[in-house]
């Protein structure tokens, strides 16, 4: 899916002769090479010469180059500078920590360090729950990451996580208020990765994991809420399950499709896909037939791991042996969770009247949603560039703001329905059409709505 995109937006400085048109020249150029124009100024505008910055939206990095390189070639044109937007946006890093509290004088130093802060030690020492009121604990989340299952990347470690965990804090505090902190863990050990967020837990009101590959992301969260008093979130499952189930819920209401009645195909029964499997089972769903790297999740499987066995047992009720291709046939709702373009064009064609289609892998879909929309009643990816993104920051921020305000301890299935329902209500009647089944991730009242939804079901 040939597309510009803002993450590989590009500066480039141009210099030409003022009697060339430097201007038109250098957009001329870009455009034909199939940039999208973002914006164009003039830094230097004198009689012998005229210096521009074009900002330029591009598909890729190879895509960059060759616009640089058919700037260059042109004998007008002097290329001075190229600046990659996104390469910039992160140097020195996403976040930082700045202090709440004045510390001009020596009065503010004794009281917001030694000597009145042992006070407050204190205190904590006599009432252990004094921490939440008295310390960042209240307001404070840990995004942790062993780096094993980053974006569409895979195993790349957690130096090289790092930033992703970056971004995920900036939108906790964007969104939510909330103050998260990156924790990437050298190991992909599950005793280690347990046993240390363990140890750091007392400094956090909440555990947001993220990234970590399953079948060991299962294990990881299950142990981590039997151990710890504060909750624990596995976004990669959950954020992801619960925004899916809003936005079916909002197109089954489009289609005039019950969930208890469509068939559903889900290619990618890994985290996220077994996560949406149980919230759609949870509310009624009793047709779901699983793909994984294998092939078709069949009845007669066996797993070491609950969780996959808990798919075997609640999946593929007919016991369906086919392949893709066979289970596409008459198919109400296609849920894509795996790699890009795993479904085809005829795959789409042969679907039930009034069909929908979730292509969520990441940066690609597992179908073109041009084609998609040919067919599908209702389409929806995970990228920003296409209608009805299902964007997990719809759900953790409001999720997390919930989970602190109401003091909780624990995830239940209870709260993860109730999140989604919330996501849903904030479309209203007026607002759902087949390009709007879910609200932008930048509609305030999104982290207000599930907030208050996680209190009440706390």
């Amino acid at each position: 899916m040939a597309t510009t995109s803002p993450s590989y937006g590009i500066t480039i400085r141009v210099e030409g002769s003022s009697s060339a048109q430097p201007v038109a020249l250098a957009t001329t150029v870009i455009a034909g090479a199939g940039a999208t124009i973002t914006a164009l100024d003039v830094v230097e505008s004198l009689l012998e010469r005229v210096v521009i910055d074009i900002t330029c939206d591009t598909i890729d990095s190879a895509h960059a180059e060759e616009i640089t390189i058919a700037l260059a070639k042109n004998p007008e044109l002097t290329v001075r500078k190229v600046s990659d937007r996104t390469f910039l946006l992160h140097l020195g890093g996403k976040i930082e920590i700045t202090s709440k509290v004045p510390l001009k004088t020596r009065d503010d130093l004794s009281r917001a360090y030694t000597p009145g802060v042992a006070r407050i030690c204190q205190a904590i020492v006599d009432d252990p729950a004094d921490a939440r009121r008295l310390t960042i604990k209240r307001n404070t989340v840990a995004v942790v990451t062993d780096g094993s299952a980053v974006l569409g990347l895979g195993n790349i470690g957690p130096a090289a996580a790092l930033p992703v965990m970056e971004g995920k804090a900036a939108l906790f505090k964007r969104f939510a208020g909330v103050d998260a902190w990156p924790v990437c863990l050298d190991t992909q050990d599950v005793d280690e990765i347990v046993r240390t967020v363990q140890l750091i837990a007392p400094v956090y009101g909440g555990i947001n994991l993220e990234d970590i590959s399953a079948p060991r992301c299962f294990e990881v969260e299950r142990r981590l809420r039997e151990l710890l008093d504060i909750p624990v979130f596995h976004d990669d499952q959950h954020g992801t399950a619960i925004v899916v189930l809003a936005a079916l819920r909002n197109s089954l209401k489009l289609v005039k499709k019950d969930l208890s009645k469509v068939k559903i195909i889900l290619i990618g029964v890994g985290a996220a896909g077994n996560a949406i499997a149980r919230l759609l089972v949870l509310k009624g769903a009793k047709n779901i037939i699983g793909f994984n790297h294998r092939g078709v999740v069949t009845r007669d499987m066996k797993s070491t791991d609950a969780m996959q066995q808990w798919f075997i047992d609640n999946s593929n009720p007919d016991n369906f042996t086919g392949d893709i291709a066979g289970a596409m046939k008459g198919a109400d709702v296609f849920i894509g969770v795996s790699a890009p373009n795993v479904i085809n064009e005829s795959h789409a064609a042969s679907m039930a009247p009034g069909s929908i289609i979730f292509a969520l892998a990441n940066p690609n879909p597992e179908i073109d949603p041009a084609i998609a929309r040919k067919y599908a009643a209702v389409v929806a990816t995970g990228r920003s560039d296409q209608p009805n993104q299902i964007n997990n920051v719809l759900a953790f921020p409001g999720i997390f703001r919930g989970l602190l305000d109401a003091n909780a301890h624990k995830i239940t299935d209870k709260l993860l329905v109730a999140a989604a329902e919330a996501i849903a209500d904030c479309v209203s009647p007026e607002q759902l059409n087949a390009s709007f089944i879910v609200p932008s991730v930048f509609d305030p009242n999104v982290t207000k709505a599930v907030a208050a939804a996680v209190k009440k079901s706390v």
